[in-house]
């Protein structure tokens, strides 16, 4: 997987998991990567060093992970989309897509 589909991956789990996260980590994770500070940038806001940020993130990065691995809400959410696109063009009848879901969730 290249730095770049990490990242999209991250953030996508971000949005389904940043309740569960600390305000500290939020901070971090959104200055890091929606606000592109490095992360010696974010060091010096916080009066923290700089590997304690970066330990920081790729804690947080860890916990959306192991979030996802334990609920997976993202997983779910695609499955679901992607059926709904089959449902809405005709490729699957009202009754299958119930079935399908039924039987994911």
């Amino acid at each position: 997987m290249s730095n770049i589909d990490k990242t999209i991956e991250n953030n996508q789990l971000y949005d389904y998991y940043k309740n569960l996260l600390t305000e500290k980590q939020r901070s971090y994770f959104e200055l890091y990567f929606f606000e592109d500070l490095t992360l010696q940038e974010i060091s010096e806001e916080f009066d923290v060093s700089r590997n304690a940020v970066h330990d920081s993130i790729n804690k947080t990065i860890n916990i959306l992970n192991d979030l996802e691995s334990k609920l997976k809400i993202k997983q779910k959410n695609e499955f679901i989309k992607e059926n709904l696109e089959k449902l809405k063009d005709n490729k699957m009848s009202i009754s299958e897509f119930y079935d399908l879901i039924e039987g994911e969730l």
